[in-house]
């Protein structure tokens, strides 16, 4: 009977300490790879961490809603709101990590003023991407807007467009795809290096360090104080990542803790 005893406290000291399993939701590059960085150090602290990864920005935050994924990495702030408003979810910012500026590319061209009258110019098509997309236009004195400082603008808040750019709207994943086939495309800096561009040598304007766009981690009201949460979020605003970061994307993503 002792020797039971024994062995029925040994399994249940191995069950309390079993790792306790973290799905989270991500884009390729960079969020899953950074994902994929601090997973050893969240083994060591009890926490499997398993990463599925996504290429679109409506899956990723539909199924943590459904509970059946714990959390996600892929967007900000205004995009998680927009999504909260429009499809009646209530995920919650549980931690900032990133930036990654928004930028304007060509292939045809090596500056904006060399844009043509008329140019066909692609922007995301999600209502906060999209009125980014414009406020860098914007900012970069190709067309002016009604108000500079509205993040849900869109094409019909333009009020000046002095070479007549025509403006086409894609999903954002798939707007490298027809850089070839546009004079200027908007792109979100994940697909750009997905799409093997260089943010820092082949944007012709890029949004600032400063951004306020910070990529978050996104969860359940209800599970964001978890345990296992916890330890994500130290995780990912250890030293080491920001180290990560800055090494491999050297500037291209800009660490936001």
């Amino acid at each position: 009977m002792k020797k039971l005893l024994v062995a029925f406290a040994a399994v249940a000291a191995f069950s309390a300490h079993a790792a306790e399993t973290l799905t989270v939701a991500a884009t390729p590059v960079p969020h899953a790879e950074i994902l994929e960085f601090v997973k050893p150090a969240l083994a060591k602290q009890g926490v499997d961490l398993k990463v599925k990864v996504f290429t679109d920005y409506v899956q990723p935050n539909v199924q943590v809603a459904e509970k059946r994924l714990d959390a996600n990495f892929f967007q900000h702030q205004p995009y998680l709101d927009e999504f909260n408003k429009a499809k009646g979810t209530h995920l919650v910012s549980v931690a900032g990590v990133h930036i990654e500026p928004l930028g304007a590319y060509s292939s045809k061209y090596k500056k904006l003023d060399e844009l043509p009258g008329g140019a066909t110019v692609v922007i995301p098509n999600d209502a906060t991407n999209g009125g980014r997309a414009l406020l860098l236009l914007d900012q970069a004195g190709l067309i002016k807007l009604k108000d500079a400082k509205n993040i849900l603008a869109t094409t019909k808040d333009i009020t000046e467009n002095s070479k007549g750019l025509k403006f086409r709207e894609l999903e954002a994943a798939t707007i490298p795809r027809v850089l070839t086939q546009v004079d200027l495309a908007l792109i979100n800096t994940n697909y750009a290096l997905e799409a093997k561009l260089d943010p820092a040598k082949d944007a012709l304007f890029i949004e600032g360090k400063d951004s306020p766009y910070v990529n978050i981690l996104v969860a359940r009201e209800d599970d964001k104080n978890s345990d296992a949460m916890k330890k994500l979020v130290a995780a990912l605003h250890s030293p080491e990542v920001k180290a990560f970061i800055l090494e491999k994307y050297k500037g291209a993503i800009v660490p936001a803790f």
